[in-house]
């Protein structure tokens, strides 16, 4: 197999025939030498139903249905760990990311690249909000990240077997996949396209989701915050070092006591400083407790044309035996 196509999906029941005409003109010219994989992150609508009838017409389109909604990155490790081709494509159902700049990062990963990733040079249909949130996250991950992550950039990728086998070896539960390939290194090359509109459905990543996703994405890659919390701390050591030779020299001066105004400011500004740096221990002691648990990332619920109960450790095995008997 030289190609795998890796497509998480959620209640996109309306894209999934376009999303499958478009995919195969763009795997055309590597014909019988691809697979397309559709996974169903716990759909509520008829996904799975349509990736059912997608495979009926087209056998190299194989579904994957996961027992719960994991969410999107988990989603995508699903289908990343069931590839098995020496080449994966990763893009978002929504059709944003046009699977049409294959051949271009196909070509690009022959002259010896290991990852290809898509840099939005232009973002359509999205509100100023996002576009702007976007723009900042970023540049605020990388100054704080210990590893540089590509900006303006998202999923939408072509990588080798080489460096999609080293992610896979990232057993983490808070995944930021992009992140996670960015780490792990080798030739790395990215290709500026515009990102359209979605054409059908709505968006699955609301306000919430994005900030999960960039919480995951800071307390993945970096202690910086930690190391903020810290010196914060010793800061504020030292306002309240300063506060208190002024309540002092008050008292010895003037014979006055501190205001009940005062006395409130100061004890809110300390208890706001405590609880800030609680909170970003806690994130990542939460995360070290999610780890320690070592459940698996995802239980597979059925596999168009066959029925499979597996996990995330099954499919690692079965794809090993598969690639050592080719």
């Amino acid at each position: 197999m030289l190609l795998s196509v890796v497509v998480p999906c959620y209640n996109e029941e309306e894209a999934i025939p376009l999303l499958v005409d478009r995919l195969l003109a763009a795997v055309a010219p590597w014909a019988g030498q691809t697979e397309i994989i559709l996974i169903d992150d716990g759909s509520t609508d008829g996904t799975w139903a349509a990736l059912e009838a997608a495979h009926a017409s087209h056998p190299e389109v194989r579904g994957l249905k996961l027992s719960a909604n994991r969410g999107h990155q988990i989603a995508l490790t699903a289908g990343l760990a069931a590839a098995e081709g020496q080449r994966v494509f990763m893009l978002d159902a929504d059709l944003q990311d046009p699977p049409e700049l294959l051949p271009e990062m196909m070509s690009l990963m022959d002259t010896g690249y290991d990852v290809v990733y898509g840099k939005r040079a232009q973002r359509q249909g999205e509100t100023p909000f996002k576009k702007l949130s976007a723009w900042a996250f970023y540049r605020f991950l990388n100054a704080l990240s210990d590893v540089k992550i590509p900006k303006d950039t998202g999923d939408f990728r072509l990588v080798s077997r080489r460096a999609l086998d080293s992610v896979l070896q990232m057993p983490e539960r808070s995944r930021f996949v992009r992140g996670m390939f960015a780490w792990v290194g080798f030739r790395q090359i990215g290709v500026e396209y515009q990102r359209d509109a979605r054409m059908v459905g709505e968006t699955k990543y609301p306000l919430r989701a994005m900030l999960k996703l960039a919480t995951d994405a800071l307390t993945g890659f970096s202690i910086k915050p930690l190391r903020f919390a810290t010196r914060l701390s010793f800061c504020t050591l030292g306002v309240s070092a300063l506060v208190a030779i002024y309540v002092f020299h008050s008292l010895i001066l003037y014979q006055t006591a501190p205001g009940w105004a005062s006395m409130l400011l100061a004890m809110s500004f300390f208890s706001g400083i405590q609880l800030l740096t609680l909170g970003i221990m806690g994130e990542y002691i939460g995360r070290l407790y999610m780890e320690m648990k070592q459940r698996p990332l995802f239980f597979l619920d059925r596999e168009t044309g066959d029925y499979q109960s597996e996990t995330f450790a099954d499919i690692e095995a079965e794809t090993g035996r598969r690639r050592q008997a080719r």
